[in-house]
């Protein structure tokens, strides 16, 4: 199946990084027809070429130093000139790490000693995406314009790993799908030297946990304070989610930090969805915010629209199956006049961690461990010999990716299964070929060493849950873009990220509380009426009634499935599974993975009309 070239003219912001080489020329050259607006190297050849509002791009400059950043930062050009100037006295583009250690989110870009270096944010928010095109290394936000640019060919490989389900494991999850194209792991950067050379650096890692819950509350309140601030700071009217805790968090604190906010609440189909009640009780507390209730009537259910999308994603996205429900609330923001809409993503990763942490507390705090994991069992009703045998277990973690791709026909893991291994093994789906299973099967086991991404079992779930959900967030920014509106999720601030990480597992983690690092931060800020809620909404009712009232919209997408014209699915089996009654809890979730990588073939089939950036 061929995939047409649609991101060059028809994304409405990207950009693409190239080296100080004349060998760079036609890459140049094949980009600048379709770009709004290029910077150069102090030689005068192109270096960041693409398509941004006038004002999205802060630069600065020392001698033959270029510093560029773009994203949600407070960054003046005399401040990226000074960074410019650290690189030119160090000699060195490593210089970086500390002269451009600012708040906010963010891509660094910077020409100078020894190449061009990028980099994006400490998750998944903010991705780079390179490759090199004959001698010429290259570099990109977006996977899609990259492979355009290069003619990259579709890797039917890579598309059969993102049917994993409950999702594909690191490091493979979210790489770009088109053959030669390599994703930039979080908190590292990518320098291109001009012989082609690329190479990757951690600049982000995360912090020691040793802080008591006392100091980190004062360390987050402040973090998600600037965070906030930044963002909000010379704006008109700002949208925020009024929902859960963490979005709760985040609209109260632009409140409180003098912003105009318009608060927006999706009433649940559930009727045990308490969302509307609290939000109720924290607006009534607050001064003067605007407060706009969705009817669960006017909120789409999962599945809406699916056979009708047409979104123009570089990966495919688990957030194209309730795109409408998400999205929702950015449309009316959007029509309302905002121009930025902040979300509570991330808080929960961050906030209520995962019990795994403890796998590694039993060595240096076994009785905490031993009391925490107790209620935990209780509280998941976890068996206690599964239990036990993950507790116990200390093998590597490429001895566990070895076991999940020699089980990947295998069942599910059970829902009572514990949460202290490395992730939760996914499996293929039942309509998988045996070509696509015998192909996810070779790549899971020819990649050789493959390291886990933090420390122990839960810093490693913890940081892979911040990058594949902090996704969701980049995926909703591309769907929101053509909107004018910018989708914002501070809780992916490397600052933030590192407020919270920096507590002792034992007392940021717990089954006694719910979130209790917020709760602690949020004291004067979020009303007392509702800072210490511990409930959270549960959109199992919008999932099986979606299944329900949009099941032709989902057949439409089993009639000649793209997926099965790459020998991936078959699509028989698959549309008899379309047409059973699925538990929203267990069997309807095996769906997503596929859904969303079909949807994203047929996107890449439609030519909409040539995008444009607002401010232009």
């Amino acid at each position: 199946m061929e995939q047409q070239s649609l991101s060059l003219r028809t994304v409405p912001a990207w950009f693409v990084v190239l080296p100080d080489t004349d060998a760079a020329a036609p890459l140049a050259r094949a980009a600048l027809p379709h770009a709004h607006r290029t910077l150069c190297h102090a030689s005068g050849r192109p270096w960041i070429v693409g398509r941004w509002a006038p004002d999205a791009m802060t630069v600065g400059g020392h001698g033959s130093t270029r510093v560029a950043v773009t994203g949600e930062h407070a960054v003046t050009p005399r401040q990226a000139a000074r960074a410019a100037a650290a690189v030119t006295r160090a000699g060195s583009l490593g210089a970086l790490d500390r002269a451009a250690d600012w708040p906010g989110s963010f891509h660094l870009m910077a020409s100078g000693p020894g190449g061009v270096r990028v980099q994006g944010c400490a998750v998944g928010l903010r991705r780079v995406f390179h490759t090199t095109a004959g001698r010429v290394g290259v570099a990109a936000d977006r996977a899609d314009v990259l492979a355009e640019l290069v003619g990259a060919g579709l890797d039917e490989g890579r598309v059969a790993l993102t049917m994993l389900t409950p999702g594909t494991p690191y490091p493979w999850a979210g790489s770009p799908l088109w053959r030669g194209l390599l994703a930039v792991p979080g908190g590292h950067s990518l320098t291109v030297c001009p012989d082609g050379r690329a190479r990757t650096a951690r600049w982000w890692s995360p912090p020691d946990p040793v802080l008591s819950l006392a100091e980190g509350a004062v360390l987050l309140h402040d973090a998600l304070a600037e965070a906030v601030a930044i963002r909000t700071r010379g704006h008109g009217p700002v949208s925020t989610d009024l929902g859960g805790l963490d979005s709760t968090a985040v609209c109260c604190t632009a409140v409180r930090g003098g912003a105009e906010v318009v608060a927006y609440t999706a009433a649940l189909h559930d009727t045990a969805g308490d969302d509307v009640y609290w939000a109720e009780r924290t607006v009534r507390a607050l001064d003067g915010v605007e407060h706009h209730v969705v009817p669960a009537g006017d909120v789409a259910l999962t599945f809406d629209g699916i056979d009708a999308l047409t979104d123009i994603l570089d990966t495919p996205s688990i957030i194209t199956v309730d795109r409408n429900r998400r999205m929702g609330i950015v449309e009316r923001a959007a029509a309302r006049g905002s121009r930025l809409h902040f979300t509570g993503l991330g808080g929960d990763e961050l906030l209520a961690g995962t019990p795994a942490r403890l796998h590694a507390l039993l060595l240096t705090r076994p009785r905490t461990a031993v009391r925490s994991v107790r209620g935990y069992a209780a509280k998941y009703q976890w068996s206690r010999r599964g239990t036990l045998r993950q507790l116990l277990d200390r093998r590597p973690y490429r001895s566990w990716i070895d076991r999940v791709a020699r089980d990947l026909t295998a069942p599910p893991a059970a829902e009572d299964e514990p949460l202290l291994d490395w992730s939760v093994p996914p499996r293929m789906p039942p309509w998988a070929t045996d070509d696509a299973v015998a192909t996810v099967r070779e790549l899971l086991r020819a990649d050789g060493p493959v390291r886990p991404r933090g420390r122990n079992h839960g810093e490693h779930r913890e940081l892979v849950a911040m990058d594949g959900i902090s996704q969701w967030a980049r995926h909703i920014g591309q769907m929101a873009a053509p909107l004018g509106i910018a989708v914002s999720a501070p809780y992916y601030d490397a600052r933030v990220i590192g407020a919270a990480l920096a507590v002792r597992p034992a007392e940021r983690i717990t089954p006694w509380r719910y979130k209790p690092l917020i709760v602690e931060a949020m004291r004067g800020i979020v009303p007392e009426t509702s800072r210490t809620r511990a409930t959270k909404a549960n959109a199992t009712f919008e999932e099986e009634a979606g299944l329900r009232g949009h099941r032709r919209s989902l057949l439409a997408l089993c009639e000649d499935p793209r997926l099965a014209r790459l020998g991936l699915v078959d699509g028989r089996a698959l549309r008899e599974w379309c047409r059973r009654f699925l538990p929203a809890e267990t069997e309807s979730g095996l769906l997503h993975p596929t859904i969303a990588c079909e949807v994203w073939l047929r996107s890449r089939e439609f030519t909409p009309s040539p995008a444009t950036v607002k401010g232009r």
